[in-house]
């Protein structure tokens, strides 16, 4: 199945898990769950959500990861920082790159936004390099647009 027809199929089952929901751990879970058990390419998937000036680390499905996340630091605070999705092909090409899992060759970020803030970054790591598309940019923020309602 193509990428941009998985993602279609995946939009509504994530509303399904957040409509109506007051448990936003376990939604993001699920949400988790989901993408990594759908998309066979994504390795880690997990979210890391803004508080107390920095990323922390949030419900995930995958190996071990970081803690905490400054921003402007790696992937995931720079997302943070730009407030923009950042595709990297190669993770050891990029500078600054934090290495939770040496697993990881490349990575998709993207920032969950409410009000126009930054309130959260969904991260996904792949095994293979070059893995992540314009496909997936598309898909993923979709999904994050849908998320926001889950934040405070």
């Amino acid at each position: 199945m193509e990428r941009k027809q998985l993602y279609a199929e995946l939009i509504p089952q994530v509303r399904s898990l957040i409509d109506g929901i007051d448990n936003h751990v376990g939604a993001l879970s699920n949400i988790a769950a989901l993408l990594h058990d759908t998309l066979p390419y994504f390795f880690w998937v997990g979210f890391y959500i803004v508080r107390n000036g920095q990323l922390e680390l949030g419900p995930f499905q995958g190996p071990l990861a970081c803690y905490t996340i400054g921003k402007g630091k790696g992937v995931c605070g720079t997302a943070w920082d730009k407030a923009e999705t950042i595709i990297v092909p190669d993770v050891e090409q990029y500078p600054g790159h934090i290495a939770c899992s040496s697993k990881s060759r490349s990575e998709i970020v993207v920032p969950i936004k409410k009000d126009g803030k930054v309130v959260a970054v969904l991260d996904v790591d792949s095994t293979g390099l070059n893995i992540f598309n314009e496909e997936d940019k598309e898909g993923l923020e979709k999904i994050a647009d849908n998320l926001c309602g889950l934040f405070n």
